[in-house]
C-alpha cells in the first residue's frame, strides 16, 4: 500500500508530487532541488552548496521515515552542466562515505527554478 512522506525539514512539494513515497519498505524520493526547508533556493550558490543543499534536503525526508543515507539503493543525480561532475561528486562522496549506492547522473537541458543540481534517491527499509 503507497503511504506519502512528508517532513518540514525539506521543501514542500509545490506540486502535483510528494516528497516521497513508500510502499513501507522501499522509499522513492522526489527530486530535490538546491532549496532549503524555508523555500529559498540557493540556484546562485557553487555546485557544491547546491548538491549538499540536495542531499540534505534527501537525508531529511529518509529520516523521516526512520532511515539515512545508509539505506540508500539508487540515487539519480541531474546536473544542467556535466562540466561539474568533479565538484558535484566532491560534495556527494561527503553523504555516501562506505558501501555508496548506485548512482546514475546525467546532464539535461535545465533543471526547474534554474538549478544547477537535482537529486533522486531510492532506499530501503529492509
Amino acid at each position: 500500500m503507497k503511504r506519502i512522506i512528508d517532513t518540514p525539514d525539506a521543501p514542500a512539494a509545490v506540486g502535483a508530487y510528494s516528497q516521497a513515497t513508500t510502499d513501507g519498505s522501499i522509499v522513492f524520493t522526489a527530486g530535490q532541488l538546491p532549496m532549503t526547508a524555508d523555500g529559498e533556493l540557493l540556484d546562485d550558490e557553487s555546485i557544491t552548496v547546491q548538491t549538499r543543499q540536495s542531499l540534505e534536503n534527501v537525508s531529511a525526508i529518509l529520516e523521516e521515515e526512520g532511515l539515512n543515507t545508509e539505506d540508500v539503493l539508487k540515487v539519480t543525480v541531474y546536473l544542467d552542466d556535466i562540466d561539474s561532475f568533479d565538484e558535484m561528486n566532491e560534495a556527494y562522496k561527503e553523504y555516501f562515505l562506505d558501501n555508496p549506492p548506485a548512482r546514475s547522473a546525467v546532464e539535461v537541458s535545465e533543471l526547474p527554478k534554474g538549478a544547477g543540481v537535482e537529486i533522486e534517491a531510492v532506499a530501503s527499509s529492509e
